[in-house]
């Protein structure tokens, strides 16, 4: 099977049973915005019962594991420290591996920066406003390592590609070009990474958050996981980073994803398994029967006519319907590579399709 004809996979126990390790994906997951998705901490509560290792893994920088902890306890979900890794830690291995320990390291972030540096017994340099104006040749720092944070602004910028530009080691928490706000999308890390290639004319040496290795060969070694499985709401980062790292994934319809994007996935951007909820965790999955241009499951029936999906026959479980529509939807797809897909018949069951 090649990356473009990537199929769901079916199981027939509970992927709680097939898998040692969910490393699950925060926002759009476990919860959106300041509130817990409802039935999350029970259904983790009942993995962890069921002996399945729980990893919250993020691509936020900034805050400490002890933090995102804190957050999670305050949502009513179990968690220490230890449960939690972040780009942040991954991106000070990346560094500490390719630097000798007390090297200086210029932080262009927050508090989760500078302390995952720490840990690593590397020396990280806060920036200060003396630190705008050049420096004599042996305090300049031998790298830099970049996260988003509020506070991060233009002069902080200006020395960070300053040293860039001198040939200092590059290291990017992350290259997310947004991030949710109260307000709506705001500029994520991505985009003052690229401010500073831009002025240094050069891209970061290393990327260690998703959808790039570091961050889940971290997350691999923290919890000795021998068959972890992904699960996130973003194509583009937790579904593409396991494809990248071989391991297998859980696609949420909880967070951005919604069934219209899931459906006209490609490539390393589909998932092995898909669910409305977390609660897919603990349920097994059956995969579609095909015949030509169409597929069943249940009481669903989808099939593709003269390049429209429909759902002629549809049924209570929601979780079976959204594996008939993108199963269909995959297998038309790679049939038909030239062709336009049309879902306006499955918007009149998902109207957010």
């Amino acid at each position: 099977m090649t990356e473009n004809t990537r199929r769901l996979k079916a199981s027939d126990e509970p992927l709680v049973s097939s898998y040692d390790c969910a490393m699950l994906d925060l926002d759009g997951v476990v919860y959106v915005g300041a509130d817990v998705i409802e039935g999350v901490p029970r259904l983790l509560d009942e993995a962890g019962k069921r002996e399945m290792a729980l990893a919250f893994v993020t691509n936020n920088a900034s805050r400490t594991p002890q933090q995102v902890a804190e957050h999670l306890q305050r949502l009513g979900i179990a968690a220490d420290a230890s449960d939690v890794v972040t780009s942040a830690q991954a991106a000070a291995r990346a560094t500490a591996d390719r630097l000798s320990p007390g090297s200086r390291v210029l932080v262009i972030g927050g508090e989760g920066l500078v302390e995952a540096l720490r840990d690593r017994h590397l020396e990280p340099v806060v920036w200060e406003a003396r630190t705008s104006h050049l420096e004599p040749a042996g305090d300049i720092p031998t790298a830099v390592v970049q996260g988003f944070h509020p506070s991060v602004g233009w002069e902080q910028l200006a020395y960070g590609a300053h040293v860039v530009s001198g040939g200092a080691l590059w290291v990017a928490a992350n290259l997310d070009l947004t991030i949710p706000t109260a307000r709506g999308i705001a500029p994520g890390n991505g985009t003052l990474v690229d401010a500073i290639a831009a002025a240094a004319g050069r891209r970061p040496d290393v990327v260690a958050g998703k959808p790039f290795r570091p961050l889940f060969d971290e997350t691999v070694d923290r919890t000795g996981s021998r068959r972890p499985l992904v699960v996130g709401d973003r194509l583009d980062t937790d579904i593409e980073g396991a494809v990248r790292c071989g391991a297998h994934s859980l696609l949420v319809m909880t967070g951005v994803t919604d069934l219209r994007t899931a459906a006209l996935a490609v490539g390393d951007r589909r998932p092995d398994y898909v669910s409305r909820t977390l609660s897919g965790l603990l349920a097994s999955h059956p995969v579609p029967e095909h015949a030509g241009d169409r597929a069943a499951l249940g009481d669903w029936l989808a099939e593709v006519d003269d390049g429209e999906l429909v759902v002629p026959r549809r049924g209570s479980d929601e979780d079976e319907g959204l594996r008939v529509v993108i199963s269909v939807a995959w297998q038309w797809l790679d049939d038909h590579p030239d062709r336009r897909l049309g879902l306006d018949g499955v918007r009149r069951i998902w109207p957010d399709a």
